[in-house]
């Protein structure tokens, strides 16, 4: 059995009297690659926001590699990539990762060896002298997702990575997540792609801020008699509004 990574029990968060998340409970497992799967709306990012600690709920608790978050020092074993991208404009890409990596700990000539691995990893090695405000979205997202690689976290969070970026990339990116997780990392993906979450290990179903189900994607399957995730999602969650 693999280690419990992550434990989610019981969060709420309120936004003044609107409710984001609604008792959520989740285990994550070393090594896995789990996917929040909902719509625009549902929580995903306020969820992996307070996974990473760098959100509070307003009840419940949260535990990342043994220890209550947020906590400081833990983040250092967390990478995380937000929805919209945290990246300095005015810099350049090899700027940006030089000042993350040092944030990290990361000096001298391993430093720069990890800046080209993960620059070789999102294609932006051409790319790497030129200032971030000249790059498309897309690239921004790739460049982002090289930053929360930086330092090889246990814990990888991901808010909707792939987002802007064109199909045969994208099939690298989660290739190389893959490979990533099979090192041991865990990784949480939230998404509302149908065919990303059926890359994931196990799935959680997010809906108005709660969760609908939870599972592998043939557990699902079985469970509702269907085909696809899509359906599933339709049979579990097509009767709220």
């Amino acid at each position: 059995m693999s280690l419990l990574t992550v434990s989610v029990e019981g969060v709420s968060k309120h936004f003044g009297k609107q409710k984001v998340l609604d008792k959520i409970n989740l285990k994550v497992y070393s090594g896995e690659i789990f996917g929040l799967l909902g719509p625009s709306g549902a929580g995903k990012t306020t969820l992996v926001k307070i996974i990473a600690g760098i959100d509070t709920a307003s009840c419940g608790k949260t535990q990342v590699l043994n220890v209550a978050m947020p906590n400081l020092e833990n983040l250092k074993k967390v990478g995380y990539m937000a929805q919209s991208d945290a990246l300095y404009s005015e810099l350049t890409a090899y700027e940006n990762l030089d000042f993350f990596a040092t944030i990290y700990g990361l000096k001298g000539t391993k430093k720069k060896e990890k800046i080209f691995e993960v620059m070789k990893l999102v294609n932006l090695v051409k790319d790497i002298t030129k200032p971030v405000n000249q790059f498309s979205g897309g690239m921004k997202r790739r460049l982002s997702l090289a930053v929360s690689l930086l330092h090889n976290p246990d814990v990888l969070i991901l808010d909707e990575p792939t987002v802007g970026i064109d199909p045969v990339l994208r099939q690298a990116i989660w290739e190389e997540l893959r490979r990533i997780s099979e090192s041991g990392t865990t990784i949480i993906v939230t998404t509302h792609v149908m065919d990303e979450a059926e890359r994931c290990d196990r799935l959680a179903l997010l809906r108005d801020g709660t969760v609908i189900a939870t599972g592998t994607t043939s557990e699902l399957k079985k469970e509702t008699n269907s085909e696809t995730i899509e359906e599933v999602f339709l049979v579990l969650g097509g009767s709220k509004q």
